[in-house]
C-alpha cells in the first residue's frame, strides 16, 4: 500500500507579501512583509526555540496594524486560509495574542 499523499498544498503556499492578515477573531493583525516555506533554514527574529518551531512549520513576517504595534510571526500552522484576489487576505486560526514578536 503507497503511504497517502496531500492532494492540497500547505496553506502556507499560498500565501503572498502584500496580503492582509487577520486574527481567528475576524481581528486585522496587518500585513505580510516575508513568507518562509518550511525547512528553509532562514531563522525568524524572534527567541531561541519559537525560532525552531517556526522554521520548522514555516512562517509569515506581519507588519503590525494599530497603536505601538511590532512586527509578529505567525507558523504555517497558524494559519486557516487564504484567498487571493481583491482583497488578498490571510486568516489564522489563533487570536493575536498568540502570535509570536520580534525580539527588541
Amino acid at each position: 500500500m503507497q503511504p497517502e499523499t496531500p492532494t492540497q498544498p500547505l496553506p502556507i503556499a499560498r500565501v503572498n507579501v502584500g496580503m492582509t492578515v487577520a486574527d481567528s477573531a475576524g481581528e486585522e493583525v496587518g500585513q505580510v512583509t516575508a513568507v518562509q516555506m518550511p525547512d528553509t533554514g532562514v531563522r525568524p527574529d524572534v527567541a531561541a526555540g519559537v525560532a525552531e518551531r517556526l522554521m520548522a512549520s514555516g512562517y509569515l513576517r506581519i507588519d503590525g496594524t494599530g497603536f505601538l504595534s511590532n512586527d509578529v510571526y505567525a507558523g504555517g500552522d497558524q494559519i486557516a486560509e487564504s484567498v487571493e484576489g481583491r482583497p488578498a487576505t490571510v486568516t489564522l486560526n489563533v487570536p493575536r495574542s498568540e502570535l509570536f514578536r520580534t525580539e527588541s
